[in-house]
């Protein structure tokens, strides 16, 4: 949190600690972002989502496939074993829709892997990256970071950013380009690993496909800039709060922000704004339902 109040003078300022997800959640509901953030003891949240069960484990399998297994553990035989260990039965309906959902998940993840090198090495899997701004420091979870032979004919190499998807809704490359997670990545990618990286990919496995978009300097800079603003009203924001708020300035300094995803929300049954907006969905309706999901934050 930026706080310049016991700071002696001529100390730097203070810089704001975020990571995208706490970014974009102060952007979509404030009073989220306090719940989640800032009031301790946090309230109690609804029930673990299924569709959320369904990315964590994927992506600890393909964590392990990719940063922690020799070549020779890399089968399918071996997917399949994790899989089933892994597997956990939080926000299903009932024993059986979580069977049948290990099983789906478990084809959708061989399905991805089956054209895949076994001795390929990522340059990174599961990769903590940051870089600071002069207001702000960000920092961030990948998925996976690939290094690949340069597209400019140099002979060297490039970074790409890859970030596994489990949700029902296909993907574009306006959606990888849009990601301001994906942006800050490549930025934070450069700053730790002094490579060139441009490349964002959103591997959506129901579908087995990826969506692309290579980022230049102009569109690396206008998501700084968006998340410096997003950093700076968050700050100030914790000021207040830090200064002590009675309960009607809390509600007005983080106002909630009714949407059709309130009933996606963790704090949905404590949240009468967001109730009116969208009843609280069921812990399983993620799974089958095309509609907007949130995504799982798993980084």
């Amino acid at each position: 949190m930026t706080d310049t109040g016991d700071m002696l003078p001529g100390m730097p300022t203070r810089l704001f600690v975020a990571t995208p997800t706490k970014l974009l959640t102060f952007a979509d509901c404030k009073r989220k972002y306090r719940y989640t953030y800032l009031e301790s003891p946090r309230p109690p949240k609804g029930p673990p989502w299924a569709h959320n069960t369904v990315g964590a484990v994927v992506h600890e399998v393909l964590a392990d496939f990719f940063g922690r297994w020799p070549a020779s553990r890399r089968t399918p035989d071996e997917v399949v074993a994790k899989m089933r260990s892994s597997w956990r039965s939080e926000g299903f309906r009932d024993d059986q829709q979580s069977l049948d959902w290990r099983d789906r998940s478990t084809e959708m993840v061989l399905g991805y892997l089956r054209d895949s090198d076994p001795y390929y090495e990522p340059r990174g899997v599961e990769r903590t990256v940051g870089f600071t701004t002069e207001r702000a420091s960000l920092r961030g979870r990948i998925d996976r970071i690939d290094e690949r032979p340069a597209r400019d004919g140099s002979g060297g190499t490039e970074l790409a950013i890859v970030d596994y998807k489990t949700g029902r809704r296909p993907l574009t490359s306006t959606d990888a380009r849009s990601s301001l997670a994906m942006a800050l990545y490549v930025l934070g990618a450069r700053r730790v690993l002094h490579k060139p990286c441009t490349r964002v990919e959103l591997h959506h496995l129901p579908t087995n496909t990826v969506a692309a978009a290579d980022h230049d300097d102009a569109s690396l800079a206008r998501h700084q800039k968006r998340a410096e603003s997003m950093a700076d009203d968050a700050a100030a924001a914790e000021a207040r709060w830090a200064e002590g708020l009675t309960p009607a300035e809390a509600d007005e300094a983080f106002p909630p922000e009714p949407s059709p995803l309130c009933g996606w929300c963790d704090f949905a049954k404590i949240c009468p704004q967001g109730r009116r907006e969208s009843p609280p969905r069921d812990p399983w309706a993620g799974l089958d339902e095309p509609a907007q999901v949130p995504a799982a934050d798993v980084s």
